[in-house]
């Protein structure tokens, strides 16, 4: 196999990388991850890892690339990285007693051709109390995620159901991509 590249800065996916076995670095691509809200969000997911691969895969065309993005959407809204403690509780007010889905977009770059896939996964909440969602806040654990929770952390006691690829909700469906990188 080439030399393998992680082309992301999430600690998580570098961890869910490392659970392949494979040799991998990690490069960040310094790309502006802009969605087109307008356009079909599994498409502007892929189209993301996409853009990360290929920036780092343009640098090393040596190389095995693999670019990856995650959201969390609740209906047709998107959920980012809270910029606030106020807009955390919003969305963990939103995503309470309801379900979202989660969307990987995952793209491997290697020998000049690109391949491109998603998966998605279905999380349902339990409701939260006013008190369960400022004290979750208080731990800091929303503020650096997509839909203000990590599954993998305090946030797993408010997971009623998971329908889908539990690590796509991490940030890598670590799987798929292993069967697929058995091809290189």
């Amino acid at each position: 196999m080439n030399r393998v590249i992680l082309a992301s800065k999430s600690p998580r996916r570098r961890e869910l990388m490392e659970l392949l076995h494979i040799p991998f670095e990690v490069i960040v691509s310094d790309i502006d991850e802009q969605i087109d809200t307008q356009n079909d969000l599994v498409k502007e997911i892929e189209k993301l890892s996409y853009q990360k691969a290929n920036a780092v895969y343009k640098l090393h065309e040596d190389a095995l690339v693999i670019g990856s993005d995650t959201i969390v959407k609740i209906g047709n809204d998107i959920l980012g990285k809270p910029k606030s403690t106020q807009e955390a509780a919003k969305m963990l007010r939103e995503l309470s007693d309801n379900t979202h889905e989660v969307v990987t977009g995952v793209t491997i770059l290697c020998n000049g051709k690109a391949e491109t896939f998603s998966s998605v996964a279905k999380v349902t909440f339990y409701p939260l109390s006013e008190e369960e969602i400022q004290d979750y806040i208080a731990t800091n654990e929303p503020m650096d995620k997509a839909g203000a929770y990590a599954i993998q952390g305090d946030a797993a006691k408010f997971i009623r159901s998971i329908e889908g690829d539990y690590y796509t909700i991490v940030g890598l469906p670590v799987a798929e991509l292993y069967h697929r990188l058995k091809k290189y």
